[in-house]
């Protein structure tokens, strides 16, 4: 049985395709988070693999990197890179275990794989309006924004997909808008509007637009009178699995008290009331 396919890969294409360079800020603090985390890694990469949707700006990043389309079937060779970025696109994939699980066959024993990507928070405001809108609106409900991973369950994928000393964490960043219909025009720009397989396939109604820009005014405005925008910005680290790293030890093989590790006196428990 084929896997549901939840992204119109053509239509994916076609946004960032349609993207503007002066609008990739999400990519710009993706880029410096990734840097930042490989600052504090006591390694040095010799060959690099990024998976991307927008390759320019990836490829001007890291010059000497390969560059790896986000296809459903990633062009990485078994046991060639010692450190792969998955870089703002797990959030599209139609199997994200399985890019995942890719990206480790991708690893020599011991790479690394930084997996960043948008979050289950992301855009939460505008998700809301725009279904409180259609609903009074049409009556109904039809697919607009992408379904993200919540952070606890994040980690668990990285674990799935065979990874060692799996860590998932989450920064959450908030924009500011005119209104909703600026936030609207930026995501268009960004190459990140609505590519759902079972997205309406014509334009939205203009009132029910207007009544999401009303409520999310309402109930989203800052106190500079405009509007905020949630980007969650999940990492997912992982290092393929090696005979090289850190393994724990066998239940009841210490060798040394916890309480004389900590300096203090151990207290056995009281079970007289089990």
């Amino acid at each position: 049985m084929s896997m549901p396919q939840l992204t119109d890969r053509a239509a994916l294409l076609r946004n960032r395709s349609r993207a503007s360079s002066d609008a990739l800020f999400l990519q710009e603090h993706a880029a410096d988070e990734l840097q930042e985390r490989l600052s504090e890694v006591n390694r040095t990469f010799t060959s690099v693999a990024i998976v991307t949707g927008f390759p320019d700006f990836w490829g001007q990043r890291y010059p000497d990197a390969h560059i790896i389309p986000d296809d459903d079937t990633l062009d990485l060779a078994p046991g060639t890179f010692d450190l792969i970025l998955h870089a703002m696109c797990l959030h599209w994939a139609n199997d994200p275990v399985g890019q995942l699980v890719q990206a480790r066959h991708g690893l020599k024993p011991d790479g690394l794989l930084l997996c960043t990507f948008l979050g289950g928070q992301t855009l939460h405001e505008l998700r809301s309006s725009l279904a409180e809108a259609e609903a009074a609106v049409t009556g109904g409900l039809s697919p607009r924004i992408a379904p993200m991973g919540e952070i606890r369950d994040l980690g668990g994928l990285l674990q799935r997909a065979g990874f060692a000393l799996p860590v998932a964490d989450s920064t959450p960043i908030t924009a500011s808008y005119a209104n909703a219909f600026h936030l609207m025009h930026d995501l268009r720009k960004m190459g990140e509007n609505n590519a759902l397989t079972d997205r309406i396939k014509h334009p939205t109604r203009r009132n029910v637009l207007t009544e999401a820009a009303s409520i999310y005014a309402d109930n989203f405005r800052n106190d500079d009178n405009r509007v905020d925008a949630t980007f969650e910005v999940i990492t997912l680290t992982g290092w393929a699995p090696s005979a090289d790293q850190p393994q724990p030890l066998r239940p009841g093989s210490a060798t040394t008290r916890l309480a004389d590790a900590l300096g203090t006196d151990e207290t056995p428990l009281d079970r007289s009331n089990d």
